[in-house]
């Protein structure tokens, strides 16, 4: 059975219509397969979704991002790789099973696959956490990053979860510290690593595993520091002001392709990812073989170097740095500082000049 959306449901009742069209034993009695009827309305059907589709706002996206039916990591996982060899704990604690983690080949050449799963029903989303990790989950990612790091293998992770377990007991074990070790792992490896968010790229549990060479986006995902009705809460004390949150977060594919936090999106069949799997497998193929073959040139120093810039030119072009001086480093160099001291001499002065004027109109 199909699940529908709030905003789907004019699709909804094309649909039902179609299938009664398709199967007329289900009418009353037999009859003939109209195909021009089933063609029409399968146009309509096709010219709604269109409509609909590129017109969403941050909040549907986030709906559609979160659809029951979307293809989960371990559907790519299944799909898109060969030889699959899941690799379990952490070595410390136990092992996490919101992240399922494993080396297989791809192309014929091998890869670390790191992929964060909800589940697809509700026995398996409860045994997964609902993709949400705790901290034997990021160790366990990072004991095999380091692995993968050692035999000069790439490593790609597929993103979908709300954010980091925030239980009790996540906490005690080290939430935090297994986040920040992740992150840290994640910008010293000196192999490609390519982040791919299919679903929900919340929060720090998100940023634990996408801090990569190249972060991509499915049309249709998200990614966030916080969830829209978390941000409403906090900002408006009203959840349900997620609308508005979701619009100020910029979570959506194209706003953070235009700030530069992502590096590619990953265009949807139309109506969203679950409405044809197969394309987009092959559309997600296409490019995890493009963003590979890009680093075949590079040495490991320089893909570390690449990684590290990518990172610390996010939110800097409209800054003292021009784009085209060195990101490398976090300090501005002297003639920005010039720049910075010549605006103070500017700020000051007119800061003087409105003090002059205020006085001789007190002297008048």
């Amino acid at each position: 059975m199909k699940n529908y959306l709030n905003f789907e449901t004019e699709i909804k009742d094309l649909e039902n219509e179609l299938e009664k069209l398709k199967d007329p034993y289900n009418q009353d009695g037999l009859s003939e397969v109209d195909t021009q009827k089933i063609s029409t309305t399968q146009n309509e059907i096709d010219e709604k979704l269109k409509n609909i589709y590129s017109n969403l706002d941050p909040w549907q996206t986030t709906m559609v991002a979160r659809h029951e039916d979307r293809p989960k990591a371990k559907f790519f996982i299944d799909n898109l790789f060969d030889d699959f060899i899941p690799l379990a704990g952490d070595r410390y604690y136990g092992e996490d099973k919101a992240v399922i983690s494993g080396f297989a080949k791809f192309n014929g050449k091998s890869v670390l696959v790191i992929g964060q799963e909800k589940g697809e029903d509700l026995d398996s989303r409860i045994e997964r956490n609902f993709g949400m990790a705790d901290p034997s989950g990021y160790r366990k990612t990072i004991r095999l990053m380091r692995l993968a790091d050692k035999f000069n293998i790439p490593i790609i992770s597929f993103i979908d979860t709300p954010g980091a377990y925030p239980g009790v007991g996540a906490e005690e074990r080290g939430q935090a510290e297994a986040i920040a070790r992740s992150i840290e792992c994640s910008m010293e490896l000196k192999v490609p690593t390519i982040a791919i968010i299919i679903g929900e790229g919340g929060s720090g549990g998100a940023i634990a595993l996408a801090s990569s060479n190249k972060v991509l986006m499915l049309e249709n995902s998200i990614y966030s520091v916080i969830s829209p009705e978390g941000c409403a809460t906090i900002l408006w004390r009203d959840p349900k002001k997620m609308l508005d949150a979701a619009k100020a977060m910029k979570l959506t594919a194209e706003d953070l392709l235009k700030l530069k936090v992502i590096d590619e999106i990953i265009e949807e069949p139309l109506g969203g990812a679950h409405r044809d799997r197969d394309i987009i497998l092959n559309n997600i193929r296409k490019t995890l073989t493009k963003n590979l073959n890009y680093f075949d040139e590079l040495s490991p120093e320089e893909i570390m170097t690449e990684r590290k810039n990518k990172f610390l030119k996010i939110g800097r072009n409209d800054g003292f740095m021009t784009s085209s001086e060195d990101s490398s480093t976090l300090t501005i160099k002297k003639n920005n500082l010039d720049l910075i001291f010549k605006s103070k001499k500017i700020l000051l002065a007119i800061i003087g000049g409105l003090i002059l004027v205020s006085s001789i109109f007190l002297l008048i």
